[in-house]
């Protein structure tokens, strides 16, 4: 494994004196860094695509999808994962988030837990880890130990791992089969990778658990008729989906919803109805 790459995630700031900075200038001057985000993920699609590609693959066979990472990474991999029960209607354990550290990570700071060369691949050994199985790594930097032996761990065992990191070249990026490098240039905040790395990840992730759902048929046109029915909020749009869709009065709709509990099968079974009239 080279070990020589550049760190552009620990690199100086462009900006500095930033405590001399009125708030305008500070926004501003975020602002401008943020701008910078999304065209760094556009030169990552390919890189996206082929990754998504592999787990939709997997996961149309029963396999899982799993985020590991450390700090914001695994933070963020644990926010993906748990948005996809409740916007596409799937199971809690077909997209998985694993943070070092544990639970107790996600709200506080768990000292040296990145540091663990062996806590990643015991817990994807908890959930029962397999071939069948896609395992993304997460860290800005590349470098962070609980990551890259949990992928090292996962190549020797045929899982087809990836990862997002904003250091091309970096350590994490040579062990994942499926590497996305989002490079962002460095912070606003020298070394403060929970802002335009965060960012770009939060990018990416929405990208790979969105089109995996889609792919996975849990969209019908462009909405969410798997959703969960949590809130009246979301009642209520489920509401007018099947409202819209079949035409009916607001009544109705919320009539069939109330029966079948989600938008899709209201809406199948008041198609199959009017079949058998």
């Amino acid at each position: 494994m080279n070990k020589k790459f550049t760190k552009i995630t620990e690199q100086d700031s462009l900006h500095d004196k930033l405590e001399d900075m009125p708030v305008s200038k500070i926004l501003s001057s975020i602002n401008n860094e943020d701008k910078k985000v999304a065209d760094a993920v556009e030169k990552t699609l390919p890189q996206i695509e082929v990754l998504v590609t592999n787990i939709v693959n997997k996961v149309s066979n029963g396999g899982r999808l799993f985020y590991v990472g450390a700090g914001t990474s695994g933070r963020l991999g644990i926010l993906d994962a748990s948005e996809c029960p409740p916007t596409f209607g799937v199971d809690n354990n077909i997209v998985i988030g694993l943070i070092a550290g544990g639970d107790k990570a996600i709200r506080n700071a768990v000292e040296f837990a990145e540091d663990s060369q062996t806590l990643g691949w015991q817990e994807l050994k908890a959930h029962h880890i397999s071939s069948n199985d896609v395992v993304v790594g997460i860290a800005a930097s590349g470098t962070t130990p609980y990551v890259i032996h949990a992928l090292e761990k996962c190549n020797s065992e045929n899982i087809i791992t990836g990862c997002i990191t904003s250091n091309p070249g970096s350590p994490l990026a040579q062990v994942a089969k499926f590497p996305i490098e989002v490079v962002v240039g460095p912070e606003f905040l020298t070394g403060s990778s929970r802002m335009k790395s965060g960012t770009a990840q939060k990018m990416i992730l929405n990208m790979i658990s969105t089109s995996l759902m889609i792919q996975l048929g849990r969209v019908k046109g462009n909405k969410m008729v798997d959703m969960q029915l949590s809130n009246h909020k979301l009642i209520d749009r489920g509401v007018k989906m099947i409202q819209n869709e079949l035409k009916i009065s607001k009544d109705e709709a919320l009539t069939l919803l109330n029966v079948h509990k989600n938008v899709r099968a209201a809406i199948n079974y008041f198609n199959e109805s009017k079949k058998n009239q």
